[in-house]
């Protein structure tokens, strides 16, 4: 059971660069490697060990001076502004710890995965880890990360936002200190012309009103299609971006009082809706398929936009005060949305005289200060109210509030489950079918089986005792 949990983290980890996407708008389908290519790319566990290693041996705990050493991994070598961040962290906890040095070592996105994979394998992970939000359970059931010292109620004190803790079993295993949110971007003027409500968070659009909508775009003629969702992107973007929308239906990925099975909430009367709602978009002209690039609503030609904050600044420069940011709608359980981005844990091969270190290091990412540090950086979602008010832009007023409120109000954290790979893969599959006019009660039944299939060869992934 072992070698097939180690070989798991080593798959995980090899398709983790499609999750981290997601917080740059996912890629184009010409781009991205799908994930059963990227399942056909995985080494056997020994090769990934030999090819993936990386160069220089983790740091273990060692004297540094007086100080017990703390290696900490990131992926944030090919991002200045984020690691730049990250190294103040660093020097701040270096410079007023008496016991503990956190000595940090950068990887580009692209071979940090492989060596992550490697290192895992091979017990020789540093102290700290950063990880992709919807991969932490999987370290976590496979042995590789230990719960932090914070309960629901520390989190709860700490003001964090659910979005921002990766959970497995009921116990916390790593914290995050910035998001991404997804919504609705628009014209006012275009709104107006065509007598359509702007919806606020208080009151979103409904289905119908979005229909109506909809309706009213496409059968003007001025527009080349209604509604952009990035359909062409691959990958994860699949779970993240359009299971938000079969959760406000009323399904979702999986029980989650049990993470044992998929049947009736997956494939289900209500997912069954979602279904056919969706795919009707498609068949029904109203969204491009596989558009040939996602620049339709910078351009004129689309009216409505589903994607995600980062592209805030995009269309602020083109449309300026004619810009608007808006909530997903509300399709019958409320607007829903994706969430859980980069968070940092504490691997189990951290020596015992430097746990303490590590997690008060862990801990000290999360405060305001922190947090709004890596916002002003990067500009992306502080993952505290605390530190939102410490932004410009995500204050109460700020140009990029309403994101935060939408991250606050409507974000649901993917399945945390070690078994969410193959629910991310299967859900994706099923979507692409239902887009391409395939029978959406059998796409939803396969996905289902295969699913469940994957909990049942794994022992239920530590669910059910």
């Amino acid at each position: 059971m072992k070698f097939q949990q180690k070989w798991w983290v080593v798959f995980v980890l090899l398709v983790a660069l499609s999750l981290a996407l997601v917080a740059c708008g996912g890629t184009t389908e010409e781009a991205a490697p799908t994930e059963a290519a990227a399942e056909e790319a995985v080494p056997t566990e020994a090769a990934a060990v030999e090819e993936a290693a990386p160069t220089e041996e983790p740091a273990a705990a060692a004297p540094s001076g007086d100080k017990i050493t703390l290696g900490l991994w990131t992926h944030s070598a090919g991002n200045p502004n984020e690691l730049g961040v990250i190294e103040q962290w660093v020097t701040a906890f270096n410079e007023q710890s008496d016991k503990y040095q956190v000595v940090i070592e950068s990887f580009p996105q692209e071979s940090y995965n492989d060596s992550i994979a490697a290192a895992s394998v091979a017990g020789s992970l540093p102290c700290i880890i950063d990880l992709d939000g919807p991969t932490v359970p999987n370290f976590a059931w496979s042995g590789y990360i230990q719960p932090l010292p914070l309960t629901d109620d520390d989190i709860a004190e700490i003001g964090l936002l659910d979005a921002a803790v990766g959970r497995y079993n009921g116990q916390v295993y790593s914290v995050g200190q910035f998001d991404v949110a997804l919504l609705v971007y628009a014209r006012k003027s275009i709104l107006d012309q065509y007598g359509i409500r702007i919806p606020t968070i208080d009151e979103p659009w409904t289905k119908d009103e979005f229909q109506a909508a909809l309706d009213t775009l496409k059968d003007s003629g001025e527009f080349e299609y209604a509604f952009d969702l990035n359909a062409g992107y691959t990958g994860e973007w699949w779970p993240y971006a359009y299971s938000p929308m079969l959760q406000s239906f009323g399904g979702d990925l999986i029980n989650r009082d049990t993470y044992l099975e998929a049947e009736g909430v997956l494939n289900g009367p209500e997912a069954l809706a979602w279904g056919e709602w969706f795919q009707n978009l498609f068949t029904g002209g109203y969204v491009p398929a596989t558009p040939a690039d996602d620049q339709g609503f910078l351009q004129g030609r689309i009216p409505l936009w589903y994607t995600g904050s980062w592209s805030a600044t995009a269309v602020r420069d083109q449309y300026g005060d004619d810009a608007l940011y808006l909530p997903p709608p509300d399709l019958g359980n409320g607007p829903v949305i994706g969430a859980g981005s980069w968070q940092m844990g504490v691997s189990t091969n951290c020596p015992a005289d430097a746990v303490d270190g590590a997690f008060e290091f862990v801990r000290s990412t999360i405060q305001p200060e922190n947090i709004a540090m890596m916002s002003k950086a990067t500009s992306l979602i502080p993952t505290s109210l605390a530190a939102a008010e410490l932004t410009d832009d995500y204050a109460e007023g700020g140009q990029f509030r309403m994101f935060f409120d939408f991250a606050k109000a409507f974000a649901k954290v993917r399945p945390q489950t070690p078994g969410y790979l193959t629910i991310s893969s299967q859900f994706e599959q099923a979507g692409l079918s239902i887009r391409d006019g395939g029978n959406v009660q059998d796409a939803l039944d396969d996905a289902v089986d295969n699913i469940e299939q994957d909990i049942a060869d794994n022992n239920g992934f530590g669910f059910g005792g």
